[in-house]
């Protein structure tokens, strides 16, 4: 306990104390957190689904808590009885026999050596002992001697059962009830309240920060997927910016830093479109999911979505302003930094090999269009960069610095997350410095249609299976295999450069293929059959393939996850 008490850097080790392990017998999961989103390390596996957090091991394994405040991740979770949820959740009433603090006193406990002691709704919680192991730092301490509401605003998931069952546990007192009356009233307003209204036909992943996939019936319903079903993956609150008030900053040039206005942007620069796809690093997650528990939102199939994008190439940007062969020689990296900011104001950030930057190939835009639309607010407006071929992660949305740089980006997003491991990697033994950072992306494919558990007619005697392939760093898909046994026989699917009926899409350049193929087949239904079991698999122009099952791709962020899809219909 004391080694641990006296660790000071990046992370918070604080263990149970004595008294309060005897009084929780119930064993918890080990909780972990990143980018504000719920998840949970498990000794053992799952349903797959990611909803339910309790665990069933065995008495030896005590609870733990990560009790997350605020910045890149946000938990305290573990499960005891809906009765504490109630009482944590409840405002306090200056008649309970507990001892009543006055603001004073809580803030005379913010810091290890004094206790950490926060309050929530008027109760007064020491959370000294508690278990904090926080990839993003000691931002954990931000609410000590002070109010959590604040901090819990940022992220929905503290008002949970289980984070509110966690912190009944360790309640020791009431807020004076002067003390808490102003606390109520300075309480700040909803982070979240002015994010713009989203299409309601999305999958909703996480509502505070807004997390949503089209469903799989829509998805491939179009070559260029309309900007409202996009898929959406944010941080943070999605910031308000004035685009008369906007600047872009870029360091690390050789005359010094510029600050470049939207319509400077527009004006000075060539404007490029490109088509190209996007996808999540956790696209397909839930697949993972179903081998064992991981960490992350629970994507399904719609972390994926393809659209035209239009902005000043970024290489044409740096050369505009002196950078160039031989300037700035030890220059590698180009981080990126978004106006999106955690509680610390700590900002969204990622970066990208110079190489690709600089690469009359490489097609990286500061795209202010969408569609041939402006950016809609949860896709970037008014700019964000667009890295064609590379992990969605890297195209940071509200740009509002570029650094040229011969380091890469230091950001929690670039260093510890966003990562893939083997699948003996645990929380205990994993090294984020092993791993490098993903940049682009395995070969990728699946069906969308027919979703799982539909009903095919008999008599139809054959069906329409149809689905979207994509591989990173601009290798173009160039085959997919369909099979309707669970991948004993195959057929070759016809790829689609565009919507039906319509002129295709040229065929790219090698090297440059950006954008997703949709595919489409018609298959005959098995002899007999009751159920059909129904995989696809793509193949790139490097001739990578699909692996046939997540198993042994399986990572305990559940990132990179492209395994053969399999859905399972029916036979009427």
């Amino acid at each position: 306990m004391q080694h641990l008490r006296h660790c000071r850097g990046l992370a918070r080790v604080l263990l149970p104390s004595a008294h309060s392990a005897q009084r929780l017998k119930n064993n918890i999961p080990l909780a972990s957190a990143c980018s504000g989103l719920l998840s949970l390390r498990w000794g053992s596996s799952s349903s797959g689904q990611g909803h339910d957090y309790r665990s069933s091991r065995g008495p030896r394994f005590r609870y733990v808590l990560t009790g997350l405040v605020a910045g890149t991740g946000a938990v305290l979770a573990y499960g005891l009885h809906q009765s504490k949820a109630e009482q944590a959740a409840t405002s306090v009433t200056q008649t309970s026999s507990l001892p009543v603090y006055s603001q004073e006193d809580v803030m005379r406990h913010s810091s290890l050596d004094e206790g950490i002691w926060v309050t929530y709704k008027g109760s007064v919680y020491d959370i000294t002992d508690f278990v904090s192991i926080h990839p993003g730092g000691d931002k954990i301490l931000l609410a000590a001697g002070g109010a959590l509401e604040p901090f819990w605003a940022l992220y929905a998931v503290h008002g949970q059962d289980h984070v509110l069952e966690i912190l009944s546990e360790y309640k020791v007192g009431v807020l004076r009830l002067e003390d808490f009356k102003k606390q109520e009233a300075a309480n700040v307003a909803d982070p979240y309240s002015n994010d713009p209204p989203r299409h309601p036909a999305l999958i909703v992943n996480s509502s505070k920060p807004f997390n949503g996939e089209p469903p799989p019936a829509l998805l491939t319903d179009n070559y260029i997927t309309p900007s409202a079903l996009f898929f959406k993956r944010n941080h943070f609150p999605v910031p308000q910016v004035d685009p008369g008030k906007y600047r872009l900053e870029i360091e690390g040039l050789p005359r010094g830093t510029v600050s470049l206005t939207l319509d400077e942007l527009k004006s000075r620069f060539p404007k490029h479109t490109v088509t190209a796809t996007l996808q999540c690093a956790g696209n397909r997650r839930s697949d993972m999911h179903k081998v064992k528990q991981v960490k992350g939102l629970n994507w399904g199939v719609g972390a994926i979505s393809n659209a035209t994008w239009s902005g000043a190439r970024l290489r044409d940007v740096l050369y505009h302003y002196g950078f160039g062969p031989g300037v700035a020689s030890k220059a590698q990296h180009v981080q990126f930094e978004g106006l999106d900011r955690d509680v610390t104001g700590t900002p969204y950030g990622a970066s990208i090999p110079l190489n690709k930057a600089m690469s009359e190939e490489g097609d990286v835009l500061l795209a202010y269009e969408m569609n041939g639309e402006a950016l809609l607010p949860d896709h970037g407006y008014p700019v964000r960069v667009v890295v064609p071929g590379i992990v969605g992660a890297r195209n940071v949305k509200w740009l509002g610095k570029i650094v040229v740089s011969e380091n890469e980006s230091q950001s929690h997003w670039q260093q510890k997350d966003y990562k893939g491991f083997s699948p003996s990697a645990d929380w205990d033994t994993v090294d984020y410095k092993s791993a490098p950072a993903i940049q682009e992306l395995p070969v990728q494919s699946a069906i969308t249609h027919p979703v799982e558990g539909w009903t095919v007619d008999r008599h139809m005697k054959e069906m329409t299976v149809k689905g979207y392939a994509w591989s990173g760093g601009g290798r173009e898909v160039v085959r997919v295999d369909v099979s309707a046994d669970g991948g004993k026989t195959w057929h070759v699917a016809e790829l689609q450069n565009g919507d039906k009926g319509q002129k295709p899409e040229p065929s790219p350049p090698p090297g440059r293929a950006w954008a997703w193929k949709l595919w489409e087949i018609t298959i005959p239904l098995p002899e007999g059959a009751q159920e059909m079991e129904l995989v696809c698999k793509a193949v790139d122009s490097s001739y990578n393939a699909q692996p046939d099952s997540a198993a042994p791709i399986w990572n305990l962020r559940g990132v990179l996850s492209n395994a053969w899809h399999r859905v399972k219909v029916k036979v009427n």
